[in-house]
């Protein structure tokens, strides 16, 4: 049997039983798959320190600062001056990190900010937005990730709207009951941009099955403990550009399971995203 039982005697039977069935060795990524499937459900419940939430709310008082002068107009789309911006008229999809390799480290806690644009030809801004704000139907728009909604109140070009978010990799999910209040200013007649806030989320345990509660808000597992989002529309080039920040705090990587958590932790948010993004165009262009 390959020797790497330092991460724990459990994992290595369960290698030792996968090698005694299938007469080979298992190698190390056998061996950190075992691991994985053993970290998932030992992940212990943490609470969201109100130092942890004063820094985020910091972080996001200085990111809408910076924000203001497209919320007036000017440059109001950052893939203007991106070295990829002429990929977007060719169908792809721009996704990078907001700020370095998009984490920062908090006492308790971890911000992910990310930004990602998408073009949508052959449309307009009156079509995209009745996708983006037709939130009783953001199940099927989104799905799977979003597996329910209800808007609770809708005046204007506000909304308060309730998701059921399943975030989901591998091994690990994570089922969320999150409010959102969600504000639309337009700009002129072809330029239109939104601020979406959770005010509320809860972390569901023994989901879908008649044990189903929910775990004490900021006492969970801290997977998803804020979910803000800042959208820019523009109607141009025969079509419509959709950009999107995607701002979330989340509990830090626990100690020692770096190594296995955080490639998951990190690039959930830009998977996240992209996905989004592209079923807007999806469900636009369906809707032609």
């Amino acid at each position: 049997m390959t020797q790497h039982c330092g991460i724990g005697a459990f994992a290595c039977e369960l290698v030792g039983i996968l090698e005694k069935h299938s007469m080979r060795p298992i190698r190390l990524p056998s061996l950190v798959l075992a691991s994985f499937l053993l970290a998932a459900p030992s992940l212990h419940a943490v609470d969201l320190r109100k130092e942890t939430a004063d820094a985020f709310d910091k972080y996001v008082a200085d990111l809408e600062t910076h924000l203001d002068h497209r919320w007036h107009g000017e440059g109001f789309l950052w893939s203007d001056s991106s070295p990829q911006r002429d990929q977007l008229q060719k169908g792809a999809t721009l996704v990078q990190p907001a700020h370095g390799n998009g984490n920062v480290g908090l006492k308790g806690g971890l911000i992910q900010d990310w930004m990602g644009a998408i073009f949508i030809p052959s449309t307009n801004l009156s079509a995209v937005l009745a996708v983006a704000q037709d939130y009783a139907r953001h199940n099927e728009i989104y799905k799977p990730e979003v597996a329910g909604t209800l808007v609770r109140s809708h005046t204007g070009n506000d909304f308060s709207v309730y998701m059921r978010i399943v975030k989901s990799k591998f091994f690990l999910t994570d089922v969320l009951n999150v409010e959102h209040d969600i504000h639309f200013v337009p700009l002129d007649a072809k330029r239109v941009y939104s601020r979406s806030y959770s005010t509320r989320i809860a972390e569901v345990s023994d989901a879908g099955t008649p044990k189903e509660h929910e775990l004490p808000v900021g006492k969970d597992r801290g997977l998803m403990w804020r979910l803000y989002g800042y959208w820019f529309y523009e109607e141009r080039d025969g079509g419509v550009i959709v950009e999107c920040e995607s701002v979330t705090l989340t509990r830090d990587v626990p100690f020692g399971m770096g190594h296995l958590l955080s490639p998951i932790v990190h690039s959930l948010p830009a998977e996240s995203l992209r996905k989004g993004l592209e079923s807007t165009r999806r469900a636009v262009l369906k809707g032609q």
